[in-house]
């Protein structure tokens, strides 16, 4: 490729939650972007991507991030290197340098994977996701997103007391079946290894439940091995992907914990191509998979999403997070009835940057 011509520049936005949302390692309020944008400066053609981070969670959450972004800009011309393994251990810049690179090639900016899904033909099932908090705030939320034609929901667990979330979860199965409701949790770590954990799968297992994502903290792997050969409830692997960056090292952690599922979040594990090792390497053991966006404006949902679409799994994804925040960009992505939808009569409207 030609990249003479090209320069590159990376601003920050900080996107705002409209309600604060609870996980089980704190209360989220603001979420960190960085957006690299690629230009022609012959042609002026023009591509953007979004490098995703999040807090005390992202393999690159490290003091020299941005020296990082400013070093990759100021030597765009060695693209080839950045898309290879220049960025190995910063996957949200690997990521947002991918999208913006797919986005500079793309006939419209936009439409980086063109399909059924850009032309609003097709749509993308998702889960509606229950976020953490008081009892009462956590019912609203079942309600609101059975109410929106939710057919998956997954509840986040771990930050209030154990038995009031078995409580709510028992609700939902009294009224909705397995076969109406699939109803995945996710612990984000919340668990002891061992007997508690265990225990607490063992009581899970009898709600019907789909899966849980990682019931016990990330880097336990003889822990984590353990659970996924005793568990009465499926196991999907999440935040144990983050920091694996070798082909090799991912297909030897799937190889000996061998869980029932994997999660990838294309901003912590290395972009298009990162998520692509670990869909290969799941493939060798017939572990299935989905993805999920890590609370990503929707430049970022838009490029998931539409990937996602290109990789024909007819599971639930979790693509739903692009209503959050107050001072997101307009876009042609939607929910409807428990399903990301583009729709092909709405504009991007990006003028909180300043892409030109």
């Amino acid at each position: 490729m030609n990249t003479n011509f090209l320069q590159a520049s990376f601003q920050k936005h900080t996107l705002e939650f409209k309600e604060p949302s609870g996980t089980s390692r704190g209360v989220l309020r603001i979420k960190e972007s960085w957006f690299i944008v690629i230009k022609n400066q012959k042609t002026w053609q023009w591509g953007i991507g979004e490098c995703g981070l999040l807090k005390g969670l992202s393999a690159d959450d490290r003091p020299d991030y941005e020296d990082k972004l400013k070093e990759v800009c100021n030597n765009i011309s060695q693209l080839n290197h950045w898309l290879d393994e220049g960025l190995l251990e910063f996957p949200s810049i690997q990521f947002g340098l991918e999208m913006a690179w797919k986005s500079y090639q793309a006939k419209d900016k936009f439409k980086l994977f063109p399909s059924k899904f850009t032309k609003g033909k097709k749509s993308i099932p998702i889960n509606g996701l229950i976020w953490m908090g008081e009892k009462d705030f956590m019912q609203q939320q079942i309600e609101d997103k059975i109410k929106q034609g939710f057919d998956c929901v997954k509840m986040k667990i771990g930050a209030i007391d154990f038995e009031t979330e078995v409580a709510l979860l028992k609700n939902i199965r009294k009224r909705f079946s397995k076969k109406t409701i699939e109803l995945r949790v996710d612990a984000n770590g919340a668990f002891q290894p061992g007997e508690d954990a265990l225990q607490k799968l063992n009581t899970l297992a009898k709600l019907d439940l789909h899966s849980i994502e990682q019931p016990i903290k990330q880097g336990q792997q003889e822990e984590m091995q353990k659970l996924c050969c005793k568990t009465p409830l499926p196991i999907a692997l999440d935040e144990e992907l983050i920091g694996v960056f070798k082909k090799e090292k991912k297909q030897a952690l799937l190889d000996f914990i061998q869980p029932q599922y994997i999660i990838l979040k294309p901003s912590f594990v290395g972009g298009f191509r990162g998520s692509q090792e670990w869909i290969d390497a799941a493939a060798k053991h017939d572990i299935p998979w989905w993805i999920t966006s890590a609370l990503e404006s929707n430049v970022g949902l838009n490029a998931i999403a539409q990937w996602t679409f290109t990789l024909d799994n007819s599971m639930h994804q979790g693509l739903g997070t692009g209503s959050l925040y107050t001072n997101n960009f307009p876009s042609p992505l939607f929910v409807e009835d428990g399903a990301i939808h583009y729709n092909t009569g709405e504009e991007w409207d990006l003028r909180l940057l300043n892409t030109r």
